[in-house]
């Protein structure tokens, strides 16, 4: 790696980093698609970006969208040992779910209990009105007390266009929310749920004797397809939050407010091939890549080994791709104490003039202050080198 430190390009490379994926794809001239739904996004699961939008922040009828909500605050709860697997949870009464046309159950019978896994199987998979309510009133009492939590963790993850009045996504007064609100659920559906993200790409789950099928119709069209969830009502139409991998790369689509499950399904496939076929992820160095060695004033040693702290990845259009460059900004030495892990710079990927992304870049031991008379001594030899 050339190391070059930056003085005067400095400030305008830092004024680069707000590049937004937008000027990217406006400079790549790319057209998003155009598509018959009500709203759409397309976010690129590893940087947060909007790689394409309509009505993006529209606060919409999620339907059974919804339920990705529900799913998640139970998998939370799973990860922190505040629910048990195995712990067994009541169908009431009023959650009970005889079965009708207009809302999908997953069939516990009513007074009995279900585990708190096949309750989360039951919402996922076959996304069943029965299994929200029964989770929502074991884990906070009531359905009402439930969609408080729901909007607490809304809050947290930013979703500033979303309500919740309940934990299913049947039509509700007040109860919305949009694709982008919903792009960022699925991420942190995809980071923060472990193991129990797996469910989300399970084809069919059998409860009581019934088997039910995964509505999401790309796990059996597209193998890189691996979640999330499908919602249906009058009001919503047709919705589909879909998340795919491909070679390292990951995309989360949202579609809402199409008027076929054919529809939806077809048009979430175009949006993820749309983008994965002009962006990728680019590495331009590891974590733990070597960057330099510098002189170390003051310390027990002479000089640091300096390192990335994290995997300089950039999200570009495929035709930049082969323009990116880097820029190593560190200062000419350092003064002891230096601690491992302390970030002393940054290595910055650009393109265009303009700084994309970039790392920091850290110290790979501590380096302890000298004694007194080898400071004293250290400090007369750089008062002769200023000198000159």
């Amino acid at each position: 790696m050339t190391v070059k430190r930056v003085k005067k390009q400095l400030v305008q490379l830092v004024v680069g980093m707000s590049i937004s994926m937008s000027a990217v794809m406006a400079s790549a001239a790319i057209q998003p698609p155009e598509m018959e739904n009500t709203a759409y996004v397309l976010m690129d699961y590893n940087t947060g970006e909007i790689l394409a939008q309509k009505n993006a922040n529209q606060a919409l009828p999620p339907a059974s969208l919804t339920k990705m909500m529900t799913s998640y605050i139970i998998e939370q709860r799973l990860a922190s040992g505040d629910l048990k697997e195995e712990e067994q949870v009541l169908m009431s009464k009023n959650a009970w779910c005889r079965g009708s046309s207009s809302q999908s159950c997953m069939y516990v019978p009513v007074n009995k209990t279900a585990s708190v896994i096949d309750m989360l199987r039951g919402i996922i998979i076959q996304s069943g009105n029965d299994a929200s309510k029964a989770m929502a009133e074991h884990i906070a009492g009531s359905e009402d007390s439930f969609a408080i939590l729901m909007n607490e963790q809304a809050q947290k993850l930013g979703m500033e266009n979303t309500h919740f009045v309940n934990s299913t996504g049947m039509p509700d007064e007040g109860h919305e929310a949009s694709a982008l609100d919903l792009a960022k659920l699925a991420r942190a559906i995809v980071k923060n749920s472990g193991d129990y993200y797996g469910i989300y790409a399970e084809k069919e789950f059998t409860y009581n004797g019934i088997t039910q099928g995964n509505r999401n119709a790309l796990l059996s069209t597209d193998s890189t397809v691996d979640g999330l969830k499908t919602g249906h009502t009058d009001a919503a139409g047709y919705c589909l939050v879909a998340s795919s991998n491909r070679e390292g790369m990951r995309l989360i689509s949202v579609i809402m407010g199409t008027e076929s499950q054919q529809a939806r399904a077809d048009q979430s496939r175009e949006l993820l091939n749309w983008g994965f076929g002009h962006f990728t992820t680019v590495t331009k160095a590891p974590a733990g890549q070597f960057v330099s060695k510098i002189p170390v004033w003051f310390g027990e040693a002479e000089e640091v080994e300096l390192t990335t702290g994290d995997n300089l990845q950039i999200l570009t259009s495929k035709t930049q791709k082969n323009k990116i460059t880097t820029v190593v900004d560190i200062p000419e030495s350092l003064e002891a104490p230096i601690k491992k892990g302390q970030e002393v710079g940054k290595l910055m990927a650009v393109i265009d003039g303009k700084a994309v992304a970039s790392v920091p870049i850290i110290a790979t031991n501590d380096v302890e202050q000298s004694g007194f008379m080898s400071r004293m001594w250290q400090h007369a030899v750089r008062w002769v080198q200023n000198l000159f």
